[in-house]
């Protein structure tokens, strides 16, 4: 039995972002400290995109960022500028390199490659059962799910942020690298919420990802097909595909914290830390780390960490609107970047809007359905 005072499952962003922030913190270096996954070097698996307001925290690993964004759809388009705000991107590699750098200068903080199989709550510590070993910490964090309650429960829809990613590089100079598309509605909807999301990094490379926000996954070449003929579309022929990714995120309401206990806390996508309205994670990430980090110098029950806001609320109403009317994300979306400021947009998405603002984006939305949604939910 390999004991420590706080485990960690799972090495991916929400995983070793909490590690860094213990290891940046001289309280706790007396605590034994353990991170578990089946793998340690994850290599440039994925790319994370987020919104801040002037410098940030990652910006000595930011990859590119952007001022302006463009939005697209059949009834609204505009490049919008973001000034004060920046479209930051990064790419995993060099995250996991910056934290896995400061990892290894503590003696306190290992790492064991395993695959954990279980964990059970047993009142004064956790006892983690893995491939090869056995592990028992006071507090353990996990981005590991152990179950699949949330697909299984039908009190809350469940819908993917699902995704094909081409990172290509062209023989001439094609894009406006200015410019990032937040999402291009102006292709086949096919009853679904369906856009081509555009991040360029050079005049000749960029990364086109297919994404819908739905409830069923597709075929891999429909994926394929999709940003081929968007390409085509856009009279971009001559070009090589440098990298891929792919990924399907969860957005839900389910409510994840309800699986903490008072010595296991789920974190990331496992704690419902994805902002359940549109599938982003890294920045929720960074702020609930800071958060955790300062409430366990001065609190031991877990189960107290998740507050209810009523952001969730909001959260709520618009994935039930989308699950029972998935073909009209395109009206929804553009209606709010068509009614509403972008600085509101973003303050309301990250959580610390006020009330007014807050109205504000309820009065630019199609209101009947969300009406609807809200009766459901309160009758």
């Amino acid at each position: 039995m390999i004991k420590a005072d706080y485990i960690i499952l799972g090495a991916g962003a929400s995983g070793l972002m909490l590690a860094y922030r213990m290891a940046c913190d001289s309280f706790f270096d007396n605590s034994t400290i353990i991170i578990i996954d089946k793998a340690q070097h994850k290599g440039n698996d994925r790319t994370w995109c987020y919104w801040e307001e002037g410098d940030g925290e990652w910006d000595d690993i930011v990859f590119k960022t952007w001022q302006t964004v463009f939005f697209g759809s059949k009834t609204f388009s505009d490049k919008i500028p973001l000034k004060p705000y920046n479209y930051k991107m990064i790419k995993s590699e060099s995250f996991y390199n910056k934290l896995w750098h400061k990892l290894k200068t503590k003696s306190n903080i290992t790492f064991h490659q395993d695959e954990v199989i279980s964990l059970t709550d047993e009142s004064d510590k956790v006892t983690i059962k893995a491939e090869s070993e056995n592990f028992e910490g006071i507090k353990v964090f996990s981005s590991v799910m152990f179950d699949d309650l949330m697909n299984r429960q039908t009190k809350y829809p469940v819908l993917q942020q699902h995704f094909i990613g081409w990172f290509i590089k062209t023989e001439t100079p094609q894009f406006d690298e200015s410019v990032a598309t937040f999402m291009d509605f102006d292709i086949e909807q096919k009853g679904n919420t369906r856009f081509m999301y555009i991040l360029p990094t050079s005049k000749s490379e960029a990364l086109f990802e297919y994404t819908l926000f739905s409830k069923d996954l597709l075929p891999k070449e429909d994926y394929e097909n999709a940003i081929r003929d968007y390409l085509s579309k856009k009279n971009i022929s001559s070009y090589v595909i440098e990298e891929k990714e792919q990924g399907s995120i969860p957005m839900t309401s389910f409510k994840f914290s309800e699986k903490n206990t008072k010595n296991v806390l789920y974190i990331g996508t496992a704690g419902g830390w994805t902002k359940a309205s549109t599938g982003y994670t890294f920045r929720n990430t960074t702020k609930k780390t800071q958060i955790l980090i300062s409430y366990l110098k001065s609190n031991s029950d877990l189960t107290r960490f998740e507050k209810k806001t009523r952001f969730a609320f909001y959260d709520m109403l618009m994935l039930d609107v989308l699950s029972r009317n998935n073909e009209m994300g395109s009206q929804l979306f553009s209606s709010l970047f068509k009614n509403s400021k972008l600085k509101t947009i973003f303050r309301f998405l990250d959580e610390e809007s006020n009330f007014k603002e807050e109205l504000q984006i309820m009065a630019s939305v199609p209101s009947l359905n969300f009406i609807k949604a809200l009766f459901s939910r309160m009758f």
